[in-house]
């Protein structure tokens, strides 16, 4: 199959160009519009998905007190767990583009060289907008908790130091549904390439819930940052 025949019909004119020299200029402009989105919340634009967003990560919340015992104290995911740890996880999240990339590179496949860069884009961009979570909202994990909580006062009182150990959101889920998205989105004349890369994600996402190092929350938010950074702010051409 050649690099022409690998790609959905018209999505190289859809989708934004990207290269290594347009990168940097290409993250300005996504942490622009990030962070000048609450003035489209102003002219009430996007109010339906932020709504749904922010109402189920606050029920989450409210689930707190009684999710996390039973994940604290249950041995049925230790050997989950330990194939789908931290360190696993997070190095098959960046193989991922890197592999692309590579690929792109033997093959001089400028498109999956540009999907590997974009994936990269929406990690970069969610990174920077969870560093800013982390330093405001100061929220513990589960596992610094004693194993019957109460889990009720995790937001402000842990750690405002964004690089150590927060809570809110996760990155894990949020960089794999980041590089999930731009990856079913450029293949998804491959109709496997969605399920696979959804299926992954959330399957490392429910990873950081089962071994305590995330509250639910934290997991649904983080994901939902990732596809919606990929998603409307990546991929679309400018």
């Amino acid at each position: 199959m050649s690099a022409q025949q690998s790609r959905p019909a018209a999505s190289a004119a859809s989708d934004r160009q990207v290269s290594l020299r347009t990168f940097p200029t290409n993250f300005a402009a996504d942490q622009k519009e990030i962070w000048l989105f609450p003035g489209r919340l102003a002219k009430a634009e996007h109010w339906l998905p932020t709504v749904a967003i922010v109402g189920v990560t606050s029920a989450f919340i409210a689930s707190d007190p009684y999710s996390a015992p039973y994940f604290r104290t249950t041995n049925s995911f230790s050997g989950f767990n330990r194939v789908f740890s931290g360190v696993n996880t997070g190095a098959f999240i960046a193989a991922v583009p890197a592999a692309i990339y590579a690929v792109g590179l033997i093959k001089k496949d400028s498109y999956a060289q540009s999907t590997a860069l974009l994936a990269a884009e929406a990690f970069a961009d969610g990174f920077a907008l969870d560093l800013a979570f982390k330093g405001v909202t100061g929220r513990e994990r589960p596992l610094q908790y004693a194993v019957n909580g109460p889990y009720i006062d995790s937001f402000f009182n842990g750690t405002h130091n964004p690089f150590h150990s927060g809570g809110f959101y996760s990155v894990h889920a949020m960089s794999a549904f980041a590089v999930a998205a731009v990856v079913a989105h450029r293949y998804r004349n491959h109709r496997w390439v969605p399920w696979v890369a959804y299926g992954m994600a959330g399957v490392i996402s429910f990873s950081r819930i089962t071994s305590s190092n995330h509250f639910p929350a934290d997991v649904f938010f983080g994901g939902a940052i990732g596809f919606v950074i990929a998603r409307f702010v990546v991929l679309p051409a400018r």
